[in-house]
Protein backbone atom coordinates (compact mmCIF):
# COMPACT_ATOMS: atom_id res chain seq x y z
CA UNK A 1 0.00 0.00 0.00
CA UNK A 2 1.20 3.52 -0.82
CA UNK A 3 0.18 6.98 0.31
CA UNK A 4 0.77 10.42 -1.20
CA UNK A 5 2.64 12.79 1.10
CA UNK A 6 3.52 16.33 -0.07
CA UNK A 7 2.98 15.26 -3.66
CA UNK A 8 5.30 12.26 -3.33
CA UNK A 9 4.30 8.62 -3.20
CA UNK A 10 5.50 6.95 0.01
CA UNK A 11 5.15 3.41 1.34
CA UNK A 12 2.42 3.30 3.96
CA UNK A 13 3.75 2.90 7.51
CA UNK A 14 0.50 1.51 8.94
CA UNK A 15 -1.92 -0.95 7.40
CA UNK A 16 -5.37 -2.22 8.31
CA UNK A 17 -6.43 -5.84 7.97
CA UNK A 18 -10.14 -6.44 8.38
CA UNK A 19 -10.35 -9.93 9.83
CA UNK A 20 -14.11 -9.38 9.77
CA UNK A 21 -16.43 -6.39 9.68
CA UNK A 22 -16.29 -6.26 13.48
CA UNK A 23 -12.58 -7.07 14.05
CA UNK A 24 -9.76 -4.98 12.56
CA UNK A 25 -6.00 -5.33 13.02
CA UNK A 26 -3.77 -2.24 12.75
CA UNK A 27 -0.15 -3.07 11.95
CA UNK A 28 2.81 -0.70 12.32
CA UNK A 29 5.34 -1.30 9.55
CA UNK A 30 8.04 1.36 9.47
CA UNK A 31 11.32 -0.59 9.44
CA UNK A 32 13.92 -0.85 10.71
CA UNK A 33 12.96 0.71 14.08
CA UNK A 34 9.23 1.57 13.89
CA UNK A 35 9.91 5.18 14.91
CA UNK A 36 7.02 7.63 14.83
CA UNK A 37 7.35 10.52 12.42
CA UNK A 38 4.87 12.94 10.82
CA UNK A 39 3.78 10.47 8.12
CA UNK A 40 2.91 7.80 10.68
CA UNK A 41 0.93 10.33 12.73
CA UNK A 42 -1.07 11.42 9.67
CA UNK A 43 -1.80 7.84 8.67
CA UNK A 44 -2.78 6.97 12.23
CA UNK A 45 -5.21 9.89 12.39
CA UNK A 46 -6.89 8.75 9.16
CA UNK A 47 -7.31 5.23 10.57
CA UNK A 48 -8.91 6.48 13.79
CA UNK A 49 -11.27 8.67 11.75
CA UNK A 50 -12.25 5.62 9.69
CA UNK A 51 -12.89 3.59 12.84
CA UNK A 52 -15.05 6.37 14.31
CA UNK A 53 -17.16 6.39 11.15
CA UNK A 54 -17.67 2.61 10.92
CA UNK A 55 -20.82 1.26 12.52
CA UNK A 56 -19.75 -2.40 12.59
CA UNK A 57 -16.22 -2.49 14.00
CA UNK A 58 -16.08 -3.56 17.64
CA UNK A 59 -12.42 -4.50 18.24
CA UNK A 60 -9.06 -3.07 17.12
CA UNK A 61 -5.81 -4.95 17.71
CA UNK A 62 -2.58 -2.93 17.38
CA UNK A 63 0.50 -4.97 16.42
CA UNK A 64 3.83 -4.68 14.61
CA UNK A 65 5.37 -6.18 11.48
CA UNK A 66 8.87 -4.98 12.47
CA UNK A 67 10.96 -7.50 14.37
CA UNK A 68 11.99 -6.21 17.78
CA UNK A 69 9.85 -3.07 17.80
CA UNK A 70 6.13 -2.67 18.58
CA UNK A 71 6.10 1.14 18.28
CA UNK A 72 9.14 3.19 19.14
CA UNK A 73 10.12 6.72 20.11
CA UNK A 74 9.66 9.70 17.83
CA UNK A 75 11.71 10.18 14.68
CA UNK A 76 14.47 12.58 15.71
CA UNK A 77 15.68 12.84 12.12
CA UNK A 78 12.37 14.18 10.85
CA UNK A 79 11.52 17.86 10.45
CA UNK A 80 10.20 18.83 13.87
CA UNK A 81 8.08 21.63 12.38
CA UNK A 82 6.34 19.09 10.14
CA UNK A 83 5.10 17.24 13.23
CA UNK A 84 4.07 20.33 15.19
CA UNK A 85 2.48 21.77 12.04
CA UNK A 86 -0.14 19.03 11.85
CA UNK A 87 -3.48 20.68 12.74
CA UNK A 88 -5.09 20.00 16.09
CA UNK A 89 -7.58 17.16 16.14
CA UNK A 90 -11.28 17.24 17.02
CA UNK A 91 -10.49 16.97 20.75
CA UNK A 92 -8.65 20.30 20.54
CA UNK A 93 -5.39 18.55 21.43
CA UNK A 94 -2.29 18.41 19.26
CA UNK A 95 -2.06 15.57 16.76
CA UNK A 96 -0.46 12.75 18.81
CA UNK A 97 -2.33 13.25 22.11
CA UNK A 98 -5.51 13.78 20.08
CA UNK A 99 -5.11 10.32 18.54
CA UNK A 100 -4.56 8.73 21.95
CA UNK A 101 -7.54 10.41 23.58
CA UNK A 102 -9.79 9.47 20.66
CA UNK A 103 -8.70 5.83 21.04
CA UNK A 104 -9.72 5.85 24.71
CA UNK A 105 -13.16 7.25 23.79
CA UNK A 106 -13.87 5.05 20.76
CA UNK A 107 -17.01 2.89 21.12
CA UNK A 108 -14.61 0.11 20.15
CA UNK A 109 -12.31 -2.11 22.23
CA UNK A 110 -8.63 -1.40 21.58
CA UNK A 111 -6.02 -4.07 22.37
CA UNK A 112 -2.22 -3.65 22.16
CA UNK A 113 -0.35 -6.83 21.23
CA UNK A 114 3.18 -5.97 22.34
CA UNK A 115 6.06 -7.91 20.88
CA UNK A 116 9.33 -5.99 20.88
CA UNK A 117 10.05 -2.51 22.15
CA UNK A 118 7.20 -0.19 23.16
CA UNK A 119 9.19 2.90 24.04
CA UNK A 120 7.86 6.43 24.34
CA UNK A 121 5.05 6.56 21.79
CA UNK A 122 4.58 2.78 21.94
CA UNK A 123 4.16 2.85 25.70
CA UNK A 124 1.78 5.81 25.41
CA UNK A 125 -0.33 3.90 22.90
CA UNK A 126 -0.45 0.83 25.15
CA UNK A 127 -1.61 3.04 28.04
CA UNK A 128 -4.33 4.60 25.87
CA UNK A 129 -5.63 1.18 24.80
CA UNK A 130 -8.35 -0.63 26.70
CA UNK A 131 -6.20 -3.73 27.16
CA UNK A 132 -2.60 -4.73 26.46
CA UNK A 133 -0.85 -8.08 26.31
CA UNK A 134 2.91 -8.54 26.16
CA UNK A 135 5.34 -11.20 25.00
CA UNK A 136 7.11 -12.58 28.07
CA UNK A 137 10.36 -13.06 26.17
CA UNK A 138 10.28 -10.21 23.65
CA UNK A 139 8.37 -7.23 25.04
CA UNK A 140 10.12 -4.19 26.50
CA UNK A 141 8.12 -1.18 27.68
CA UNK A 142 9.56 2.15 28.74
CA UNK A 143 9.09 5.87 29.03
CA UNK A 144 12.63 6.89 28.15
CA UNK A 145 12.26 10.65 28.02
CA UNK A 146 13.66 11.76 31.40
CA UNK A 147 16.87 9.87 30.57
CA UNK A 148 17.62 12.45 27.87
CA UNK A 149 16.26 15.47 29.72
CA UNK A 150 12.83 15.45 28.07
CA UNK A 151 9.28 15.18 29.39
CA UNK A 152 6.94 12.69 27.70
CA UNK A 153 4.27 14.21 25.46
CA UNK A 154 1.61 11.52 25.11
CA UNK A 155 0.10 11.57 28.58
CA UNK A 156 1.90 8.89 30.64
CA UNK A 157 2.18 11.20 33.66
CA UNK A 158 -1.62 11.41 33.68
CA UNK A 159 -2.30 7.75 32.88
CA UNK A 160 0.36 5.76 34.74
CA UNK A 161 -0.46 6.85 38.33
CA UNK A 162 -4.10 5.91 37.79
CA UNK A 163 -3.08 2.56 36.34
CA UNK A 164 -0.28 1.37 38.64
CA UNK A 165 -0.14 3.85 41.53
CA UNK A 166 2.01 6.90 42.16
CA UNK A 167 5.23 5.24 43.32
CA UNK A 168 5.44 2.69 40.52
CA UNK A 169 4.55 5.37 37.98
CA UNK A 170 7.40 7.53 39.21
CA UNK A 171 9.77 4.56 39.05
CA UNK A 172 8.83 3.90 35.43
CA UNK A 173 9.03 7.54 34.39
CA UNK A 174 12.09 8.67 36.32
CA UNK A 175 14.25 5.57 35.88
CA UNK A 176 13.67 5.62 32.09
CA UNK A 177 14.49 1.93 32.25
CA UNK A 178 13.31 -0.98 30.11
CA UNK A 179 10.62 -3.13 31.70
CA UNK A 180 10.10 -6.70 30.52
CA UNK A 181 6.79 -8.48 30.16
CA UNK A 182 6.59 -10.17 33.56
CA UNK A 183 7.46 -7.05 35.55
CA UNK A 184 5.07 -5.03 33.38
CA UNK A 185 2.30 -7.44 34.35
CA UNK A 186 3.24 -7.33 38.04
CA UNK A 187 3.15 -3.51 38.01
CA UNK A 188 -0.14 -3.33 36.11
CA UNK A 189 1.58 -1.77 33.09
CA UNK A 190 -0.07 -4.46 30.91
CA UNK A 191 -2.95 -6.87 31.48
CA UNK A 192 -0.87 -10.02 31.09
CA UNK A 193 2.55 -11.27 30.06
CA UNK A 194 2.26 -14.43 27.97
CA UNK A 195 4.79 -16.85 26.49
CA UNK A 196 5.65 -15.52 23.05
CA UNK A 197 4.33 -18.62 21.32
CA UNK A 198 0.92 -18.17 22.98
CA UNK A 199 0.53 -14.40 22.58
CA UNK A 200 -0.99 -14.24 19.10
CA UNK A 201 -3.48 -17.01 19.72
CA UNK A 202 -4.61 -15.57 23.04
CA UNK A 203 -5.15 -12.05 21.69
CA UNK A 204 -6.89 -13.29 18.55
CA UNK A 205 -9.29 -15.49 20.54
CA UNK A 206 -10.10 -12.65 22.95
CA UNK A 207 -10.59 -10.17 20.10
CA UNK A 208 -12.91 -12.54 18.22
CA UNK A 209 -14.90 -13.24 21.40
CA UNK A 210 -15.49 -9.56 22.14
CA UNK A 211 -16.16 -8.80 18.45
CA UNK A 212 -19.02 -11.30 18.56
CA UNK A 213 -20.83 -9.31 21.28
CA UNK A 214 -23.31 -6.47 20.88
CA UNK A 215 -21.69 -3.13 20.04
CA UNK A 216 -24.15 -1.03 22.06
CA UNK A 217 -23.37 -3.02 25.20
CA UNK A 218 -19.60 -2.82 24.53
CA UNK A 219 -19.69 0.94 23.88
CA UNK A 220 -21.79 1.83 26.92
CA UNK A 221 -19.78 -0.37 29.27
CA UNK A 222 -16.57 1.28 28.07
CA UNK A 223 -18.15 4.74 28.38
CA UNK A 224 -19.00 4.15 32.03
CA UNK A 225 -15.56 2.70 32.85
CA UNK A 226 -14.00 5.74 31.15
CA UNK A 227 -16.02 8.07 33.36
CA UNK A 228 -14.58 6.38 36.43
CA UNK A 229 -10.96 6.12 35.30
CA UNK A 230 -9.70 8.50 32.61
CA UNK A 231 -7.64 11.65 33.24
CA UNK A 232 -9.18 14.90 31.99
CA UNK A 233 -7.86 16.24 28.69
CA UNK A 234 -6.34 19.25 30.45
CA UNK A 235 -3.78 16.92 32.07
CA UNK A 236 -2.90 15.43 28.69
CA UNK A 237 -2.51 18.92 27.19
CA UNK A 238 -0.24 20.02 30.04
CA UNK A 239 2.05 17.06 29.42
CA UNK A 240 2.31 17.87 25.70
CA UNK A 241 3.08 21.53 26.40
CA UNK A 242 5.84 20.58 28.83
CA UNK A 243 7.23 18.08 26.33
CA UNK A 244 7.48 20.81 23.69
CA UNK A 245 9.18 23.12 26.16
CA UNK A 246 11.69 20.41 27.10
CA UNK A 247 12.99 19.70 23.60
CA UNK A 248 15.08 22.85 22.88
CA UNK A 249 16.68 22.90 26.32
CA UNK A 250 20.52 22.65 26.10
CA UNK A 251 20.57 19.80 28.64
CA UNK A 252 18.20 17.75 26.49
CA UNK A 253 19.95 18.57 23.22
CA UNK A 254 23.30 17.59 24.74
CA UNK A 255 22.03 14.25 25.98
CA UNK A 256 20.30 13.45 22.70
CA UNK A 257 23.55 14.25 20.84
CA UNK A 258 25.50 11.96 23.20
CA UNK A 259 22.97 9.19 22.63
CA UNK A 260 23.33 9.55 18.85
CA UNK A 261 27.08 9.11 19.34
CA UNK A 262 26.32 5.76 21.03
CA UNK A 263 24.37 4.58 17.95
CA UNK A 264 20.89 5.87 18.74
CA UNK A 265 18.36 5.91 15.90
CA UNK A 266 19.96 3.09 13.95
CA UNK A 267 19.75 -0.70 14.27
CA UNK A 268 22.07 -1.95 16.98
CA UNK A 269 22.76 -2.07 20.68
CA UNK A 270 21.76 1.50 21.53
CA UNK A 271 18.19 0.86 20.34
CA UNK A 272 18.02 -2.76 21.50
CA UNK A 273 19.20 -1.91 25.04
CA UNK A 274 18.13 1.72 25.26
CA UNK A 275 17.57 1.67 29.02
CA UNK A 276 21.16 0.59 29.66
CA UNK A 277 22.58 3.23 27.32
CA UNK A 278 20.53 5.99 28.97
CA UNK A 279 22.14 5.06 32.28
CA UNK A 280 25.59 5.57 30.77
CA UNK A 281 25.03 9.14 29.54
CA UNK A 282 27.13 11.84 31.16
CA UNK A 283 25.28 13.94 33.73
CA UNK A 284 23.73 17.03 32.21
CA UNK A 285 22.37 20.23 33.68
Amino acid sequence: MEVVMHGKTEKAQIRITRSSSSYWRVTFDNPPLNVMGPQLVREFREIITAVEADKDVRVLVFESAVDGFFLNHSDFKADFKELTGIPQGPTGLEAWPDILVRITHLPVVSIALIRGRATGNGSELALACDMSFASREKALLSQWEVGVGLVAGGGPMARLPRQMGRQRALEVLLSSNDIGGDLAEAYGYVNRSLPDGELDGYVDALARRIASFDKWAIANTKRLVNAASLPPNVEIAAGWDTCMASIPRPAAQGRIKALFEQGFHQPGDAEDRLGIHLGHLAHGG
